[in-house]
This record gives structure tokens, C-alpha cells and sequence, in this order.
């Protein structure tokens, strides 16, 4: 009942089929328990009746009143062993299975969430896991305990008296197989439900992160309107489903309760036939009402159940996506990074083709070229962010792909276009580039990459919070805490992503002379646009659709007469109204 299939259905762990077996045991026992007060209750009758005739009553009580003390004790702890089985180890259940899913995204390449938007995500993780917990605590144990205890209970029925027993429990497995008939429609119905809620988060996401550019533009009231049309769909699709799993729902409910008049009927035929007395017929009927009651809550979530499975195949998709593993030992021979004969492809779009080139250590070698043409790959398959389709990289003769990226990543500091901070104090995003740095080397840091001259105007210094992805910081201010984490990491590979692409002029010049003194000795790769991050690397390569078109030292590119590298500085030169000559170039330090 509980094997593989089962587990993936339900996205059940080991421990959640355990704790799925512990709930359907006390289901059961619960079940039988119950029922076991339904035979009290007959036998109270039984001499209730005897009483008319009886002159010694108590004598006849004093048992019955021993067996409802015996009932309400057994009930009492069977019934907190089923809570304790079905809601208090499935509440910690659902807090593993979070823990589990963060940890498994965590170990996810990168490529996995170009292929998900994080609404998506976002849903699965809460929405999903939300709507598995339900199915986990209040259907699991209960309907397979109730399948089990009433099929105990049907065999000593039918034991008893064929006829009745049939008469009772006809209508359950009728109902159960309508329900099961319509499956396939309450599955789909939920898949398109989920759809839609995906798409209300999007629209929600998207409108909150655009909302300077909405209010810019003047179309409040064309997203606003966008939005409001998901919503009401998703409100439709949410209806529709509703409505298809309780017309089958009501529908079963009714077919089983039609036990009770086909018992009455059969009942009474018995007794007038002299085959059965008033007592078998009512023990029947007290029989019914506890065959049907657990089925009840059973006959409201089977439906949930189904749509339940929808949940469990999104949240199986995140289990069954290939992690970027390796070894968690990592002893390269220097930091030299090489490019051999590298392919890469997002999905169907090739991006780079057979690259090959060398980042030595102790020098800066910056990639350019067009956009598009794959620098930002590059610098991302260095870290093994993502894996190669062909080719390897390898540092200090490791190859990337070999190491898990964890361990690799603890010899590289990265500041890439796109800064991520955290709401968090000033202090605190520096310090993520060093767990347990002490204050006064994130004061170093921050004094490296220039972060004094704007953290001295905030209310409360470094301590001042700087909300959700530094909202209260300008965009060059964001980029220079991204610097001063990597400065303060201190790694032996370093990688820069247009890291001074929103600097000004003044702060720029600051920041490269910091960096000049700060990745001495390192191994540098650094990807710009602008001429003047990059004319004093050590070594240019030029991409261009994906493929190494040049590489040099910049002065001997720039005295070739026809390197595409001298042709992009001369039209940058023109642009800013610059001159390429020997008169005295404008050198800047990393």
C-alpha cells in the first residue's frame, strides 16, 4: 500500500511514510474502538429491555457501567495517539520537507532556475507544501485507516448476517468507485487551477518590481486592469474546480447514505420473515453511522487527494533535477583559469563555441566584446554556476566540473552587474563576504571600495538597514558594498561583472586604485564594455557570437591596424570625444 509509488505520488519522505503508516494504524484502532462503543450501546439496550422483566436491574448495570470506563479510557488514549500521529508528526514533517527543499535548491546548478521564474517557485515551496500538509494530516490516515477498519468490521458483519451486512455497505464502494471514476477530470481541473494562481503571482511580482517604471510611464491603470483579469480567471478556474469535485463529492455521499434506507428495508422484510429481531436491526443501524462517519471527512478531501498529486508532481520536479555535485576536495596547482575547446547552449540557443583561452594567475584578464557575444557565461562557467556542454575548465589543472561547488567556490569572490543585497544593516552585506569577520575588517573593506563617503550620510552608519535588495541605496551604492564583500573575502580568484558599470567618473577612478592594491597576486577576470575599465589589463580576450576572435595585451591589439579590439576603442574614443595616439594614455590601475 506504501511503497515507491505511493511515496512519490504523496511527495512523502521515508519519515512522512512512517508517519503516514502511524496514522493509519491509530485510524484503525480509533475505528475499532468506536465501534466497540456502538456494542455498548447495544448491549445497554439489550438490558434496557431485560430491566421490564428483570427484578435484580443493577446487577445487569454494573458490567455495562465497567465497559463505559473501559470505553471512555481506551478512547481518550487511542484518539491522542491518532492526533499526535496524524497532526503532530506531520506538522514537523512539513517543517523538514521546506528545510529539505531549500537544501535541495541549494544544491541546484543555476541553469535549473533560468528554466523557473521564482513565482513559480515561490508557489511550489508554500502553496504546494501547504496543500500537501492538509492531505497529510487530514485524509492520509484517515481514509486508508478507515478502508482497513471497515473492511474488518464488513467480514464480522457478514459473519453475522449476510443479508443485512450487504444491505449497509453496498453504497461504499460504489461511491468510492464514482469518485475514483472522475479522477482524471479533478486532476485537470487542478492543473489548470494551479496555472492560473502561477500566473497571479507573476503578475503580482512583476507589477511590485516594476512599479517605478509603471508610475513613470503612466499605465497604473492598464496593469492594474492586467491584473485584475488574472485574478478574476484564476477566481473562475478556482470556481470550476470546486464545483466538478463537489458535484462527484455530494454525489457519492448520497449513494452511500442510501445504506441506511436499504437497511431499514432489509431489516424489516428479516423481521417479518421471523429471521432477525428488533435488536439485530438496531445494532445494524448503530453499525452504519460509525461505517459511514469516518468516510465522511474522507468523501470531502478524497478530491483534494487527487488534486493533491498535481502538488506533489511540481515539488517532485525540484527532487528529480540533476544537482551539481563533485568532490569536497579541492587542491589546485595555482589559480591559473583555462578555457579548452568550450560549448555552451541555454536550452537550443548556442552561446559559446569551442572557447579556449587562459586567465593566468597574478594578472587581469578582462573579457570584451558585443553583448550577447557570451562574456558573462564565461565568467559564470569559471564558477561552475553552470556546467559546460563540451570542453572543460579547470583551475590550477582541477576541472570545475569535478569539485562540488560549494567547495569550489570558496577560492573566488565575485561582484557581478546584477547586485544582490540583503534587508539587512550595511554591516551585514559586507560581512557575507566573511562569516565572522570582525568589524574592523569590514571597516577595511568598506574603506577599499569607497564606502565611507555615502555610509556617513545614512541615519545610523553601517547599522542603518538598507531594505529588500538595498531599495534605499542608489544603484552605484549597491555596486560598492558588492565590492566590499568581495574585498573582504579575500579569495584567490576574482571575478568582475561590469563591477564599476554604475559608477561615476570620480568614484570609479577611486575604487579601480582600491582594487589595483587589493587583487595583487590574484588571479582577475574581469568583463567591461568601457575601454577605460579594461586597457590596463594584462591580457585581452574578445568574444564575438561565441567565439574567440582575439586576445592580447592591449597595446599590442590596439597596434594592429585591423583588430576589431582597436576598432572598438576608436569608436568609444570618438564617442566621449577621446584620442587614441601615443601622446599619454589615460592608464588606469586595477
Amino acid at each position: 500500500m506504501f511503497g515507491k509509488a505511493f511515496q512519490r505520488k504523496y511527495a512523502l519522505s521515508d519519515q512522512g511514510i512512517k508517519n503516514a503508516k502511524a496514522g493509519t494504524f491509530w485510524t484503525v484502532v480509533v475505528n475499532l474502538v468506536v465501534m466497540g462503543g456502538m456494542g455498548i450501546l447495544y448491549f445497554m439496550m439489550k438490558g434496557f429491555l431485560a430491566t421490564l422483566t428483570d427484578s435484580a436491574p443493577l446487577a445487569r448495570a454494573t458490567p455495562i457501567l465497567l465497559m463505559v470506563l473501559v470505553f471512555l479510557l481506551l478512547s481518550f488514549i487511542t484518539h491522542l495517539q491518532q492526533y499526535k500521529a496524524t497532526y503532530g508528526l506531520v506538522y514537523g514533517e512539513v517543517k523538514n520537507m521546506r528545510i529539505s527543499l531549500a537544501e535541495r535548491l541549494r544544491q541546484l546548478p543555476l541553469g535549473y532556475f533560468g528554466k523557473r521564474d521564482l513565482a513559480d517557485l515561490t508557489e511550489t515551496v508554500m502553496g504546494d507544501v501547504n496543500r500537501l500538509e492538509h492531505v497529510w494530516s487530514h485524509c492520509l490516515g484517515y481514509l486508508y485507516g478507515s478502508y482497513i477498519s471497515t473492511a474488518l468490521i464488513a467480514v464480522m458483519l457478514f459473519a453475522y448476517n449476510w443479508k443485512l451486512a450487504l444491505a449497509c455497505l453496498w453504497g461504499v464502494p460504489v461511491a468510492f468507485a464514482l469518485l475514483f471514476g472522475s479522477r482524471k477530470l479533478t486532476k485537470r481541473r487542478s492543473e489548470i487551477t494551479k496555472a492560473a494562481a502561477v500566473t497571479v503571482s507573476d503578475g503580482i511580482q512583476e507589477t511590485l518590481e516594476n512599479i517605478r517604471e509603471i508610475r513613470a510611464t503612466n499605465q497604473e491603470t492598464r496593469f492594474l486592469r492586467a491584473l485584475g483579469d488574472k485574478i478574476d480567471a484564476h477566481e473562475k478556474t478556482l470556481l470550476q474546480g470546486e464545483l466538478v469535485a463537489g458535484i462527484f463529492v455530494n454525489a457519492a455521499s448520497v449513494i452511500m447514505r442510501l445504506g441506511v434506507a436499504t437497511t431499514i428495508l432489509t431489516g424489516t422484510k428479516l423481521i417479518l420473515a421471523g429471521q432477525v429481531d428488533f435488536l439485530v436491526l438496531f445494532m445494524f443501524l448503530l453499525v452504519i453511522t460509525r461505517v459511514y462517519a469516518p468516510f465522511d471527512q474522507a468523501l470531502a478531501l478524497i478530491a483534494e487527494m487527487f488534486m493533491s498529486q498535481v502538488s506533489a508532481g511540481r515539488l517532485m520536479e525540484i527532487y528529480d533535477a540533476g544537482t551539481a555535485e563533485g568532490s569536497e576536495s579541492f587542491a589546485p596547482q595555482g589559480h591559473d583559469i583555462v578555457f579548452d575547446n568550450v560549448d555552451f547552449a541555454y536550452d537550443d540557443r548556442q552561446v559559446l563555441c569551442g572557447v579556449s583561452f587562459t586567465a593566468k594567475e597574478g594578472e587581469v584578464t578582462a573579457l570584451v566584446g558585443p553583448s550577447g557575444s557570451g562574456k558573462s557565461t564565461c565568467a559564470r562557467l569559471a564558477a561552475r554556476l553552470w556546467d559546460v556542454d563540451r570542453g572543460s575548465v579547470k583551475v590550477g589543472g582541477v576541472n570545475v566540473a569535478s569539485v562540488d561547488p560549494e567547495i569550489l567556490l570558496t577560492d573566488y569572490s565575485m561582484v557581478f552587474q546584477d547586485v544582490v543585497l540583503f534587508d539587512d544593516t550595511v554591516m551585514e552585506n559586507i560581512r557575507l563576504g566573511k562569516h565572522g569577520a570582525t568589524d574592523e575588517e569590514v571597516f577595511a573593506a568598506a574603506r577599499a571600495a569607497n564606502c565611507d563617503e555615502f555610509v556617513a550620510k545614512l541615519p545610523r552608519g553601517y547599522l542603518t538597514p538598507i531594505g529588500e535588495n538595498g531599495a534605499r541605496l542608489s544603484g552605484g551604492e549597491r555596486q560598492r558594498i558588492s565590492i566590499a564583500r568581495a574585498i573582504l573575502k579575500n579569495a584567490p580568484i576574482v571575478l568582475l561583472d561590469e563591477a564599476t558599470a554604475s559608477l561615476d567618473v570620480e568614484n570609479e577612478t577611486k575604487v579601480q586604485g582600491a582594487l589595483s592594491r587589493l587583487l595583487a597576486g590574484k588571479t582577475v577576470l574581469v568583463i567591461a564594455h568601457r575601454m577605460r575599465t579594461v586597457e590596463a589589463a594584462d591580457k585581452i580576450v574578445l568574444l564575438s557570437e561565441g567565439r574567440v576572435v582575439e586576445e592580447g595585451r592591449p597595446e599590442e591589439l590596439l597596434a594592429e591596424e585591423f583588430s576589431v579590439f582597436r576598432r572598438m576603442a576608436q569608436l568609444q574614443a570618438a564617442s566621449a570625444q577621446w584620442s587614441i595616439g601615443p601622446a599619454e594614455p589615460a592608464k588606469q590601475d586595477f
